[in-house]
């Protein structure tokens, strides 16, 4: 149905040898001489397949649900191994998802919701159990951040992750530092198989995947094991028991590709299946997409916690237009949507297909005006940010624990094999129906 991409990357996928190029590596991100990131080259210099209409066709028929906004508008947009797992998963063998933060702020960005609004609709949609790892160690070793300081914004950061709508009975969310350092059988699984990883990948290999240097501090050579560990299922026996070979699937950015290459690359040899990945485009600062939106910098976020007229000011201050420099010159060519940034923030965020549709058919013309489309987007993160505040507010130090305790979690995937059999006992011509399906689920 849909090519499936090559099992490794061809050899200089990380190499960028012209100072002209752009540079994604999981800690930088530069467009190329246009300021701007060439996603299609990107997908192709890692050797990631394409998400295609037919995929997402088929992840309807699957679930039973409309395709997720991300999948239709192509937000997630490559991926590796994803047929197999669908394959699978349609013949009754399940999975379970893996997804993670890095804590390296008090909140998070609309960026940062991206891969988690998604992922909570994944599970909800397949009907999976979720693994979240929290690596405020990566945070330590890579911002220099004091352990406590990583540790108190991994328990924030939790908050803001449980708020965007997980299963507390199917998902386990766990601190790197607390969970390897809390010792009894579940840590020293997980540890045991960082070891394990540790040892198959040498020193070189690590450097040429992630651009290491001798002067780099030796966490980093070792810390790309433990963000690879929870793509194996037998890292977290009170969910899988000892059990091997669980597909995973993980949604994330495409810069987080070059760890699952490696996780890959050892799978076969720890006696699991290679882990499958959605990657996602960036979501662009608000001055233009020149990158991806930072926690550093507050003039290019909208954050969880910004109040409805901070979020107002910033887009109109701030959110670079593709609109004419005047009224005239817009009316006459109208505004260059490659570039403008309330239209593309409207992708990740507006709901109604018919609306955007229509105001990118308007805008494009010159027909609607920059203010215009600024309000339209003001509007939707206004509410979608109030929602998520809402949800944060009802987040107590209980609910956080029923997210991170170790406990067991019996029969993870009934739902996913009660879905098999529903799928099982639907006639062909129901199976390949191009009418998307109209019993929805919410996406955020």
């Amino acid at each position: 149905m849909d090519g499936e991409a090559s099992t490794s990357a061809p050899a200089n996928a990380t190499e960028q040898p012209d100072a002209n190029d752009q540079v994604i590596t999981p800690w930088d991100v530069k467009g190329g001489a246009d300021g701007r990131i060439d996603y299609d080259k990107l997908r192709r210099d890692f050797g990631c397949a394409e998400v295609d209409d037919e995929l997402v066709r088929r992840i309807e028929r699957l679930t039973g649900v409309p395709a997720h906004p991300f999948l239709k508008r192509k937000v997630f947009y490559a991926h590796r191994d994803l047929s197999p797992l669908l394959d699978a998963y349609e013949k009754g063998e399940p999975f379970y998802l893996y997804t993670g933060r890095g804590p390296s702020s008090e909140n998070l960005h609309l960026g940062h919701l991206i891969p988690f609004q998604f992922t909570a609709w994944l599970q909800r949609a397949f009907r999976v159990p979720l693994v979240i790892q929290i690596t405020d160690d990566e945070k330590a070793l890579w911002r220099s951040l004091k352990l406590e300081e990583a540790r108190r914004l991994a328990r924030e950061n939790i908050k803001d992750i449980i708020a965007c709508g997980f299963d507390p009975e199917m998902t386990f969310i766990f601190s790197d530092i607390d969970h390897m350092g809390a010792g009894g059988s579940e840590g020293s699984a997980f540890y045991c198989n960082c070891l394990r990883i540790m040892s198959m990948v040498n020193c070189n290999h690590v450097r040429s995947i992630f651009g290491l240097t001798a002067s780099d501090n030796i966490g980093k050579i070792m810390f790309p094991a433990i963000q690879a560990a929870p793509a194996f299922s037998d890292s977290f026996p009170h969910m899988f028991g000892a059990k091997k070979g669980i597909r995973c699937l993980v949604p994330c950015a495409i810069d987080q590709d070059p760890y699952f290459r490696m996780t890959r690359d050892v799978a076969q040899r720890m006696g699991h299946k290679k882990v499958s990945l959605l990657e996602s485009r960036f979501f662009p600062a608000l001055q233009g997409e020149n990158g991806k939106m930072s926690a550093s910098d507050p003039t290019s976020a909208i954050f969880v916690t910004d109040t409805a007229a901070q979020i107002k000011n910033k887009i109109n201050r701030y959110a670079f237009s593709g609109g004419g420099e005047t009224v005239e010159e817009h009316r006459a060519i109208g505004a260059n949507l490659d570039v403008d940034v309330p239209w593309k923030y409207l992708n990740f965020f507006m709901e109604d297909d018919m609306r955007l549709r229509e105001i990118g058919r308007e805008y494009g013309a010159g027909r609607m005006l920059t203010g215009e489309v600024k309000k339209e987007l003001i509007g939707v993160l206004q509410k979608m940010v109030a929602a998520q505040q809402a949800r944060r507010a009802k987040v107590d130090d209980a609910e956080v624990a029923r997210f991170t305790t170790v406990r067991p979690m019996p029969d993870l995937f009934a739902g996913a094999r009660a879905r098999a059999a529903e799928l099982a006992a639907m006639s062909s011509v129901l199976f390949y129906s191009h009418q998307p399906p109209t019993n929805g689920i919410p996406w955020f």
